[in-house]
């Protein structure tokens, strides 16, 4: 069995939805500029992802109901995240035992307040790994799911076979920015060499979350992920 035949065996036995593989060498600007020539060191990403569940995602307009809002943070922030940490550790003690430098991207921890980013983007190594684009709300939109999944990554140098990146399928449809209760989201498509602030202004994101701690209201949004079509059929 193949090193990648069993990193993938690891992702499906944790229970991943999604498995694959980005050469991230056409992004390795892009790379650099967020989390440094370290991160940017190496070739390859293994992506994985798991599928959020429909029947808490289609209770997101009424988030402002706490039982609506505890249940979206625990389960699909809290738990998947845990999950996608744990199954990442998994395949990175299997790339380093098989000889391979192997780091694994936190799930979701942000490395620079002042950016408000992580070290790496999931998003990007999903993307360039073929199991989705990244769409107008800067959520990574699977054909299967669509930006009802969240996404974990284990950087490495080993040999793997990378997938080839998906064509966006967004169209003309704004509803994401339509929706958006900030107006945080331009309705611009991905451009690989654009900042994502012509797409995303993050900075409104974290202000609305801040207002709504300070009303003592759950800071929960979600809803460009809600009204997604492709993540409605």
């Amino acid at each position: 069995m193949t090193v990648q035949d069993k990193v993938r065996q690891i992702a499906e036995a944790e229970g991943a939805d999604f498995f694959g593989v980005a050469d991230l060498t056409p992004a390795r600007a892009e790379v650099t500029r967020q989390g440094g020539e370290r991160i940017a060191s190496y070739p390859r990403a293994i992506s994985i992802g798991i599928r959020l569940f429909d029947e808490i995602v289609d209770q997101l307009p009424d988030r402002d109901q706490r039982a609506v809002a505890v249940s979206y943070r625990h389960h699909l922030y809290d738990v998947i995240n845990d999950r996608l940490d744990y199954v990442a550790s998994r395949i990175a003690s299997e790339l380093q035992r098989a000889g391979y430098r192997a780091y694994p991207v936190p799930a979701s921890k942000r490395a620079d307040d002042e950016r408000i980013c992580a070290v790496f983007s999931h998003k990007l190594a999903a993307h360039l790994a073929g199991l989705g684009w990244i769409g107008k709300s800067c959520l990574l939109v699977t054909p299967e799911a669509g930006p009802r999944a969240r996404f974990i990554t284990v950087l490495t140098d080993a040999p793997l076979a990378a997938g080839t990146p998906m064509d966006a399928a967004c169209g003309d449809c704004t509803e994401c920015a339509d929706i958006c209760p900030v107006s945080a989201i331009t309705g611009r498509g991905f451009r690989g060499d654009e900042p994502r602030e012509a797409r995303l202004d993050a900075r409104k994101c974290e202000q609305y979350f801040n207002r709504m701690e300070k009303e003592g209201k759950p800071a929960v949004c979600g809803m460009c992920l809600y009204v997604c079509p492709h993540g409605r059929h």
